[in-house]
């Protein structure tokens, strides 16, 4: 059976709506003990070795699956890639090697608080994990919604264009009625 990696979005934390809404589901349906949402660091060397360390912690016991939100979906693809496994993409940011310069500078993390600097160091590591081409679209799901008012869906829509996807007009970065689609999640990601 396997278990969801979640990673949540930029400046966010496991206490995130969609975070608490896919693990309070998957605990309702006795599965809590198949998801582990860690807290990302925000400097990304330092996150994707931590993501790397929680996914090879889970391959000890289960198969790997991912669910990314925002950057979360960055990531995920770039662990996807890596690991071979199926991942779920929320309004996935595609290059925030390109969106995230406008963040340059000093950032507060909407739950915790926490401030850190946002720098050219940072901006040139996410560019290092950038995915120019995925191997097998259709280990990914893509899940978009066209209102999103922080990301262009668009260049979410063109870059996984051959992966499955559910693409829906309106909403929000949030992913408006996320919980909808929780069981197509599960299902996707092998967990049941």
């Amino acid at each position: 059976m396997n278990k969801i990696l979640y990673l949540h979005g930029f400046n966010s934390s496991p206490e995130s709506h969609k975070a608490r809404v896919l693990h309070d589901y998957m605990k309702c349906s006795g599965l809590d003990d198949l998801i582990d949402i860690p807290v990302i660091p925000p400097v990304p060397a330092d996150a994707i070795e931590l993501l790397k360390q929680h996914a090879e912690e889970i391959q000890r016991e289960h198969e790997l699956s991912l669910a990314g939100s925002s950057l979360g979906g960055f990531y995920a693809t770039w662990l996807a890639e890596k690991y071979d496994c199926p991942a779920v993409l929320i309004n996935p940011a595609v290059q925030p090697h390109e969106l995230l310069k406008k963040y340059l500078g000093e950032n507060t993390n909407y739950y915790t608080a926490e401030r850190w600097i946002l720098d050219e160091t940072h901006i040139g590591q996410f560019r290092q994990l950038y995915v120019e081409k995925i191997s097998r679209p259709q280990r990914y799901l893509l899940m978009l919604q066209t209102g999103d008012q922080t990301l262009d869906y668009r260049e979410a829509m063109e870059k996984y264009e051959a992966c499955p996807s559910i693409i829906e007009q309106g909403g929000s970065h949030e992913f408006t009625g996320f919980e909808r689609h929780l069981d197509k999640i599960l299902s996707f990601c092998k967990v049941s």
